[in-house]
């Protein structure tokens, strides 16, 4: 009989070992791109989508268990999403419910994203409050403004929003925007985190909807899917 020597058993224990560490990292792809939030703790899920995700088949996107998607609307002064008014025409046949993302620029003018918004998102009663997306963003505002400077331009354009919907807005704060302006303690709106996986805290104080992961794959969506958990 013969017994491999010192050199072949090394070569076949690092041959397993290499085999272990590709299932294992095939099986942590499959799961990022299918794990979802508990239903028993979040029973209400649902989705945000934007033109960039390309087209949804919406009864789809229902079926699978969203209960609401938010559409995005409008992205700063100038940029307004064509496919808004079509996405929630559809997505309302479908079943679901439907709300407004304005995604804001800390460098534009308060008032001029505010008519950008306003031009697009309807006065309806059935639209779900407003979110307003706020990220640090070094192509669009290089130089951001000061606490101050951002907060009294943040607080003219929720006015205005605000108003147009008749409902206050969901701030949808990025960990490293709370970071830099800690936003959460300055203004009094439910808060929208974000944090794959995990249940976010860099806020300071509880959240009303969260970004679980921004990676699912389902049936209906070309692309990866944010998905998003409300806590009640």
């Amino acid at each position: 009989m013969n017994i491999p020597g010192k050199p072949a058993r090394r070569r076949v224990w690092i041959l397993l070992a290499v085999l272990l560490l590709a299932g294992l990292a095939a099986a942590v792809w499959w799961e990022a791109r299918h794990w979802e939030p508990d239903r028993a703790r979040f029973p209400v899920q649902g989705a945000w989508l934007d033109a960039h995700d390309g087209e949804v088949e919406w009864p789809l996107i229902k079926a699978h268990g969203a209960d609401f998607v938010y559409l995005t609307a409008s992205e700063g002064a100038g940029r307004r999403d064509d496919t808004f008014t079509a996405g929630l025409e559809a997505a309302r046949k479908a079943g679901l419910q439907v709300g407004p993302v304005h995604v804001y620029d800390l460098c534009a003018p308060a008032d001029a994203q505010a008519g950008s918004f306003v031009t697009v998102v309807p006065r309806d009663d059935a639209l779900l409050p407003p979110a307003v997306s706020l990220d640090l963003d070094s192509r669009s505002c290089p130089q951001p403004p000061g606490e101050s400077a951002m907060q009294s331009e943040l607080t003219t354009f929720l006015n205005q929003i605000e108003k147009h919907t008749e409902r206050p807005a969901i701030l949808m704060v990025s960990r490293s925007f709370e970071a830099r302006y800690h936003l959460a303690g300055r203004v009094d709106r439910n808060l929208w985190l974000a944090g794959d996986f995990l249940e976010p805290s860099y806020a300071g104080r509880p959240w009303v909807m969260w970004t679980a992961t921004s990676r699912l794959r389902l049936a209906g969506a070309a692309g990866p899917v944010r998905w998003v958990a409300v806590h009640r």
